[in-house]
């Protein structure tokens, strides 16, 4: 958040002042009167759109500090909040801060209990800011945030009483180690030396600082204060240590100022804790802006994003336009010396197109004609598998289905024919649109002993299977070597040298279809 509204609350008034690009202006202030009340309400009109930050720098806020079970999570909270309903009962504006654990025992939390016990001075600053719609973001004490401004040394300090002067008063805050104990607001008309020694002896009485142990005290004050130093004689068991405003503004990256609640306020517009003091439906608006301002940033996001793709695209499109021109100008040259070389050339006996169809009918040709050599090498590697087997006579053709096969008159030439007699043949004999099946007839004799039987139809059977185990092969055994039908009356003499003889010739008809 770069604008923020501060609102500065104290017993008598409440002051305005504005947080931008890192800088603390000042504003009005109102009374605690229905005018004043009134007279703000008519001052944020306007000013819904931005985030304001409260601080309540009162004298009515109590605090204890107890040790609580260790308790994790929600039932630690549930816990936490039970112990300030117990403590206070009459104020909302109640909070419990977790300071660690102790060394020894069960190792209980260390619990700060804080509220501010007047919430009538609250509510109605609050109702003015709620009836304005106003992003209410945090409610913060001066207590709780002047932690921030100890020094890294003060902060390893037994007792320590950090001590600044306000608008509403003196507030004395007393530290542990760094830890915050109590916090106390005087608005008596005192010096901060008679204060401190009045806190001092409340720290005696209560059992928290030995008596005659000297208390460490570090004062904020301008440069015109730590010219006079503080009175001895008021308070000898006071240690004190002056610390410039100027340096603590400094340590917070803040402008130098006179003034300790420009401080406060700049830290808490820097840094922009979590609140304090619970605000419950009080911070719906603040919600509400907190989401109208995440969707206008993931908006922006988005819209950054489409105007990034919408230059990548154009930027793609510029290249794949200047792409297309320059293979448009290299096409046209193409274009221009095939013309050119065509023009020098003979006229063309035919069109390109029909020529270009006549290569792809003479490569389809070559490539699917019913040329024997494919079904011959099927066949010569049956013949190597089987040595027993030799062919003795070989007839093969190419038949288109549904055409009827060529007989002898017209397969071989010289043939006489009368040209009306011959019927048109198909394409697919010549391997157009597909390779046509092939058809061969073979007749072959198998080579064994004699008078053996059994060994000429295994031969048989085997050089059989070797065809059939070719894709597309099909094998019909047309004649065997020998009859063996049972009506049929057997002859000649076993043992004979002729004993099988013209028997030991087979006839195969192979139908291949690629």
């Amino acid at each position: 958040m770069t604008r923020k509204l501060l609102l500065h609350l104290t017993g008598e008034r409440l002051c305005c002042w504005l947080w931008e690009r890192g800088s603390l202006g000042t504003g009005p202030c109102f009374e605690h009167t229905p005018a004043g009340l009134q007279q703000f309400t008519a001052w944020l009109e306007g000013r819904e759109d931005t985030p304001a930050l409260m601080l309540a720098d009162l004298v009515e806020e109590d605090f204890q500090r107890h040790l609580l079970p260790h308790v994790a999570g929600r039932a630690g909270h549930a816990m936490r909040d039970r112990r300030l309903a117990q403590a206070w009962r009459d104020t909302p504006f109640r909070c419990a801060h977790v300071q660690g654990r102790e060394d020894e025992g069960r190792r209980d939390d260390i619990v700060l209990l804080s509220a501010l016990t007047n919430p009538a001075m609250l509510v109605p600053w609050l109702e003015a800011l709620e009836s304005q719609r106003i992003p209410l973001a945090a409610l913060y004490t001066p207590a709780l945030l002047s932690a921030d401004l100890l020094p890294e040394g003060a902060r390893q300090e037994p007792h320590l009483l950090l001590v600044t002067e306000h608008a509403g008063g003196i507030r004395q805050t007393y530290f542990q180690y760094g830890k915050l104990r109590f916090s106390r607001l005087a608005q008596a008309a005192a010096s901060p030396e008679q204060e401190a020694e009045r806190t001092r002896q409340f720290l005696v009485g209560a059992h928290m600082l030995k008596r005659d142990l000297p208390l460490q005290v570090l004062a904020l004050l301008p440069l015109a204060r730590i010219a006079t130093p503080p009175a001895a004689s008021i308070a000898p068991l006071l240690d004190w240590r002056v610390m410039p405003l100027a340096e603590a503004a400094a340590r917070q990256r803040l402008a130098a100022s006179d003034n300790p609640d420009q401080l406060i306020l700049g830290m808490a517009a820097r840094t922009a804790p979590p609140s304090h003091y619970p605000l419950g439906v009080r911070q719906r608006y603040y919600s509400l802006w907190r989401a109208r301002k995440s969707l206008y940033a993931s908006s922006a996001v988005m819209a950054a994003c489409c105007l990034l793709w919408t230059g990548a695209n154009m930027i793609g499109y510029s290249l794949a336009r200047s792409h297309t021109q320059a293979l448009q100008r290299e096409t046209h040259g193409f274009t221009t010396a095939y013309q050119g070389s065509m023009s020098s050339m003979p006229p063309a006996v035919d069109k390109t197109a029909n020529m270009k169809a006549a290569v792809q009918i003479a490569q389809m040709v070559a490539r699917q004609g019913p040329w024997p050599q494919a079904v011959m090498a099927v066949l010569s590697e049956a013949l190597e598998r089987s040595p027993q087997i030799r062919l003795t006579q070989l007839d093969w053709r190419a038949n288109a289905p549904g055409v009827a096969p060529v007989t002898a008159s017209s397969a071989f030439p010289g043939t006489a024919t009368s040209p009306a007699l011959v019927a048109p043949q198909s394409s697919m004999l010549i391997g157009i649109p597909k390779a046509p099946p092939q058809q061969v007839r073979l007749q072959a004799e198998v080579l064994v002993g004699q008078d053996d039987y059994r060994s000429v139809l295994l031969s048989m059977n085997r050089f059989a299977q070797e065809l059939a185990r070719t894709p597309g092969m099909t094998v019909e055994i047309e004649q065997l070597p020998f009859d063996v039908r049972p009506n049929v009356k057997l002859s000649g003499k076993a043992g004979s040298p002729t004993g099988l003889g013209e028997r030991s010739k087979f006839t195969l008809n192979l139908r291949w279809a690629p």
